[in-house]
């Protein structure tokens, strides 16, 4: 489905990603986990199309990516969870979701997707009026999940979804997560919460000073002595 080959990102003369190789299936789950700086949010935004890669290729349903504009990116079926939600906090919450369906090809079906949403994300149905700045950082969080559904993409990118929010709603967001996936939407998430994250993925990835340094089954990496002492804090004496 997804595939990246050999990336080398730089800014400038800085360069950030070095050889970087990852592949989402169809119907997966995939994390990538590791340190804050190290190279996760460049990988997303040289996915989505925001930045230009260096050396390497990217490519989507066998389809090269590289070169083409984020708005084409999704349309060919990529929708994206940023960092931070960035809603359009003076929209109310159904303006929002409107606008995750501005392709043509989403706008056709957008009402009966709409509905499918609200099923996810009952807290949205009673808030679709509300001015969604206003929303609890939950509830925001929701929003953006929900606006990234509207576009009725195979792939869906949630970075960082877990930010500033409270314990019991990260479990409560990881558990739609795998709800989502079980409709047959891929998924590629980025986090922190390690624990969380790889018990919910199928496979994993781990980046650090902007190399994959581990990869395998989700459930395996968690038990690894790396993860254990890098994430988690615990020694493998």
């Amino acid at each position: 489905m997804l595939k990246v080959d050999h990336l080398d990102v730089q800014y400038r003369d800085l360069q950030v990603l070095w050889d970087v190789s990852i592949e989402v299936g169809e119907g997966e789950i995939v994390a990538l986990i590791g340190p804050n700086g190290t190279g996760k949010s460049t990988l997303i935004r040289a996915i989505t199309g925001l930045i230009k890669p260096a050396r390497g290729t990217i490519t989507y349903g066998g389809i090269l990516l590289n070169g083409k504009l984020p708005h084409e990116i999704v349309e060919l079926g990529i929708s994206m969870v940023p960092e931070g939600r960035r809603l359009f906090p003076r929209m109310t919450v159904l303006q929002n979701l409107e606008m995750g369906a501005f392709m043509k090809r989403a706008r056709g079906n957008s009402l009966l997707v709409l509905d499918q949403v609200y099923e996810i994300f009952p807290a949205l149905k009673g808030r679709t009026q509300q001015i969604a700045g206003s929303l609890s950082g939950g509830e925001q969080q929701m929003v953006a999940i929900a606006r990234a559904l509207m576009a009725q993409n195979r792939l869906l990118i949630i970075d960082e979804m877990s930010l500033g929010l409270s314990p019991l709603l990260v479990k409560t967001l990881f558990g739609i997560i795998s709800s989502i996936n079980k409709t047959g939407i891929s998924i590629l998430i980025v986090e922190q919460n390690v624990p969380m994250t790889l018990r919910t993925a199928n496979r994993a990835y781990i980046i650090e000073s902007g190399r994959i340094v581990g990869q395998g089954d989700a459930r395996v990496l968690l038990e690894s002595d790396h993860v254990k002492e890098a994430y988690l804090g615990m020694s493998s004496a």
